[in-house]
This record gives structure tokens, sequence and C-alpha cells, in this order.
């Protein structure tokens, strides 16, 4: 060590076990990102719903322990483990998970941190550890590798460039890329694919329609059915509980128009859906985590003023039931959601995730004129 140089104090790390400590765990990104005009400051109250073992149903199967890191007084990082056994009774393995990754460019305190995780994971027999997923693949997915100069939209993950170097540092490798796509109102769309999303729509048993919001509760099994079997053999995916299912649709319906949201149905039975909706992210943008101000909503009106502006969109989910793929279907729900957007006045429109190994979804988003525009990616390595 240099004369005069001051060394650093070595990691701690401390586990969450009570409400100040979910506050630290929680605020940590607030600090860590302020100077940073593309994070997007998620509401305090939502995270802690999040982590509550009473409201998240992803508890009702699952359990997770939470981490921080420490050096002297100052918190340097935080991560969650994460045991999923519907995961593992699925895919027949025994893979433990991370989440909700922050750090400083810290090596040392990453490798603190996943050591620790990773004590916690093998005392439940598990073998290997993926993510980050918060907390499964029905949920957040990924650490940002490519696409850094605009914020995410909603229900997507932001994190630094350094974040890979420190995984890596760490053990971990590529186990899936996850891709997403710029769509714009000039994009051309091939005419083959116009040519079948009309030849469908003239087929006497299909019928396109937008959700029914006054009959919310009634639409979301039916959604829930379409999404557990159109995703059922992709890579990483686990079927959506009724809770689970019902609980994401309750959080995305107070900002779904009823015109992005689409249902196909092939005789009156639910074949294929595609929900999108607009980027709320520009509106979390204008409220800096909170509604209120020393009990003032001053968030709540800027929420509300800036959710007038919104110019953006995700299409978030699309499916198409296994036995009624290589019908158009996919085609048409496509063709009408852009139809839609444009419409509607939407400057943008990200479609996002895609495996990165799902060539005919690729295909398709290519052939209607959509750009890559940022990769995220899922780690693994064995315990």
């Amino acid at each position: 060590m240099r004369s005069g140089a001051q060394a650093h104090p070595p990691p701690r790390i401390a586990v969450v076990a009570d409400a100040q400590g979910r506050r630290l765990f929680i605020r940590l990104p607030y600090r860590l990102y302020r100077d940073d005009p593309c994070w997007v400051p998620p509401l305090e109250n939502e995270r802690k719903a999040f982590l509550n073992p009473r409201r998240n149903p992803f508890f009702e199967f699952g359990e997770a322990m939470l981490f921080l890191a420490y050096r002297g007084k100052e918190i340097t990082g935080r991560v969650a483990a994460i045991s999923n056994p519907r995961h593992n009774t699925h895919h027949g393995s025994s893979d433990g998970f991370f989440g909700l990754f922050e750090c400083t460019d810290d090596p040392d305190a990453a490798q603190a941190l996943f050591e620790a995780a990773a004590g916690w994971l093998r005392a439940r027999g598990l073998t290997s550890v993926i993510g980050p997923v918060s907390f499964s693949t029905n949920g957040e997915c990924g650490t940002l590798v490519e696409g850094f100069s605009s914020p995410p939209t909603i229900l997507t993950p932001y994190n630094p460039p350094y974040h890979a170097e420190l995984l890596g540092s760490c053990g971990f490798a590529k186990a899936k890329d996850l891709w997403a796509w710029e769509w714009t109102p000039d994009a051309v769309t091939d005419e083959a694919v116009t040519r079948l999303a009309e030849h469908t729509a003239h087929r006497r048993c299909v019928r396109v329609r937008s959700l029914d919001m006054r009959d919310f509760a009634a639409e979301v099994p039916r959604l829930r059915e379409i999404y557990n079997s159109a995703w059922e053999r992709n890579w990483g995916f686990v079927p959506a509980t009724e809770r689970e299912f019902g609980h994401l649709a309750a959080q995305l319906r107070r900002i779904v128009r009823p015109e992005l949201a689409l249902l196909a149905e092939v005789d009156g039975d639910p074949a294929a859906f595609c929900l999108t909706v607009p980027d709320a992210n520009q509106a979390l943008l204008a409220v800096g985590g909170r509604l209120t101000r020393l009990g003032v909503p001053v968030g709540l009106f800027r929420a509300a003023r800036a959710a007038k502006s919104t110019n953006r969109c995700r299409l978030i989910a699309m499916g198409v039931k296994r036995k009624y793929r290589y019908q158009g279907l996919d085609a048409l729900l496509c063709t009408r959601s852009i139809q839609a957007v444009r419409r509607l006045g939407y400057a943008s429109c990200e479609i996002s995730w895609v495996l990165e190994d799902n060539e005919p979804v690729t295909r398709a988003v290519t052939r209607m004129g959509g750009q890559r525009s940022k990769t995220y990616r899922i780690y693994q390595r064995p315990l």
C-alpha cells in the first residue's frame, strides 16, 4: 500500500431481518442512481408491497432472503437469494435464483453478496444459481448489457454497464439473452404479414375484440389460460398461478387502454391475446418514487400531468394457444396492435422481451419493421 493511502474496510454482509432493513434495501438504488437520467425511480410503496410475504403471491410457494453489503457504515450493495420450488418441479432441476441486485463498482462487495446468497441456496439443496429475476420469469428479468442510452420501459430493468463485469468477476456466465425491439409508426410492415393478417381476419370462425374492462374479472382467467399454454415450453418459464397472474393483471389494469388489449377467439374459444400498455415509466420519472411529500400529493399531481403526455408504449405480451398456432392469429393481432398504436398517436413502441433463440418471433418482429434496441442477459453459475 502506498504511503498515506487509506485501506477500505472489508465488506460486511448483513441479513435483512426487519422493517428498517427492508427500508434500507429499498432505498439503496435511489442513492446509487440519483445522477443517472435514464433510471426510473420505482414507487416505494410498490417496492414495500413486493417484498411483503402477505401481499406478494410469489411467497405462497417460494421464499427469498435479502442481504445488504456494508463498507463501514455505508451500504454498497444488495441482493436477494430466491428459492422457487415450482420452477424446479416444472423443469426437473435444482436451481436457485438471485434478483434485485444493486452494487457500487466494487467487486469485493459483489463477491461477498453472492457468497452469502450462495450459502443460503446451498442450505436448501440447490445446485446452481440463475438471475437476475424478480422473483421469477413472470416478473422483471435480466441485466441490461446493450441499450443504455434510453430509459427502461414499464416492467423492464435498468442498471449501469459495469454490472456485467461484476457478475463475470463473481463466476457468472451467460445463460440466455432477452431482446427488446423498437417499433415506430413510420416502420414498413412486410406485405406478406399484412396479407396473412387480412386472410385470417376474414375467416368466419375468428373474432378479434378488445378486453371487456367492465368484466375484467372474467377476462383474467381467459388470458392466464392462453399465457400458460403459449409459453409452456419456453426456456425458464413457469406457469403463473391464479393469484400471481391476477396480481399482475390488477397492477396493469390501472394503465390498460382497451384499444391496445386484444383477444382473438376461434369459434368462441379464447385462442390468443396481445397486450400493449402505455409506458407508465414516463410518469414515474416525474414522481421520483413518492406520490406524497409531507402528506401533500405532489407526486400524484405530477404523475397525472405526465401521464397525459405519454408518447411511448410497450408490447408486453403476445401468445397463442398451442393448438391454434400457425393459423395467422399472431400476424392478425400484431397488425391490429400496431394499427392501434398509430391511431392513438404514440411515437414509439418497445416490443419486449424476446428470447434470443426464438426465431419465429424474431422473424415476425423484423418483418413488422422492428429494430433491435436493448439486450438483457440472464446469468448462471454452479453452486
